[in-house]
């Protein structure tokens, strides 16, 4: 089934206890597109300057499961720029600097060819974008969507008007104590999901996530990895993997769920093993199956 993208793609540089990377290929778009690559053709909706460097998005361009048909490169306009700098505790980070640029302004345009998408994740940017952009898609069968805690404080009449109209919602536990004004995590995973019109996820970094559906939760711990480079796009890579395989499968019940979290915590997992996409470019999917299965014998009991 066909599956569309729509978020950030950015310049990035950052550091980490393991080193440094500099103008690095980054944005939640990139990383989603990448890891839902491994399952299905994934089309990209996005947009850059004219400044950004040539051959940047080879790699994408590369990819032939990644459609760039919803690329703008938009003329006078800069590219996202993003600098960050993780802590020894690589769950910690402070941003060092930001440059909305482009995407400052108005969304990008989807193609019409891209119009009967039947699977969509919205990548967290301004909710009103994110519902611009979701208008213009009528028969879309699952639309899921990332956020953050600036619009959670900043817009929340925007977010709510939003979350009623998606089908799902992914954000970190942090952000789901902040949207809820709660402190328990299950309690605040139960309310959103009642805001929205299918399930949430809730993500908790190394520790896993928390499946919301039916009424019922679901947890996942991480996947146990001792070699952690690079966190930027770990989150976006296990939307993106979930996704995919939700799309690949066309089947968004919950045990297809529970199997696309899964795929997304391995997935994400390979994905902050090296600066940017770097360990996306050295993996297969069957290697992803391989680690699967590993993470299959680890949590079961």
């Amino acid at each position: 089934m066909s599956l569309l993208v729509t978020g950030s793609i950015g310049i990035d540089t950052v550091e980490s206890p393991a080193g440094k990377a500099v103008d690095a290929l980054g944005g939640s778009s990139i990383y989603f597109a990448y890891a839902a690559s491994f399952f299905t053709p994934v089309r990209l909706v996005g947009v850059v300057g004219d400044d950004c460097p040539e051959g940047f998005l080879k790699p994408l361009e590369d990819n032939p499961e990644i459609d760039l048909a919803g690329l703008e490169i938009r003329p006078g306009s800069k590219t996202f720029r993003w600098h960050g700098k993780y802590h020894d505790d690589v769950n910690e980070r402070d941003t060092v600097a930001v440059e909305l640029n482009v995407l400052g302004e108005a969304a990008p345009s989807i193609p019409d060819v891209f119009l009967d998408s039947e699977y969509v994740f919205l990548a967290n940017t301004h909710p009103a974008l994110q519902l611009e952009l979701l208008s213009r898609l009528g028969g879309a069968k699952l639309v899921v969507a990332d956020t953050m805690d600036l619009w959670i404080n900043d817009e929340p009449d925007a977010l709510r008007r939003l979350m009623a109209s998606i089908d799902a919602l992914v954000l970190n536990d942090s952000e789901a104590k902040l949207l809820t004004g709660g402190s328990n995590i299950v309690a605040a995973g139960l309310e959103i999901a009642r805001m929205v019109k299918r399930f949430v996820i809730v993500k908790k970094g190394e520790h896993g996530s928390l499946l919301f559906v039916d009424d019922r939760v679901h947890a996942l711990p991480g996947y146990s990895t001792s070699d952690v480079v690079d966190p930027t796009g770990a989150g976006d890579s296990f939307a993106g993997a979930m996704m995919g395989y939700l799309a690949s499968r066309d089947a968004s019940d919950a045990a297809a769920m529970k199997r696309a979290v899964a795929y997304g915590t391995v997935t994400a997992a390979f994905a902050l093993e090296d600066f940017s996409l770097n360990r996306f470019y050295e993996i297969t999917r069957a290697e992803i199956d391989a680690r699967l299965d590993e993470f299959r014998e680890l949590t079961g009991f």
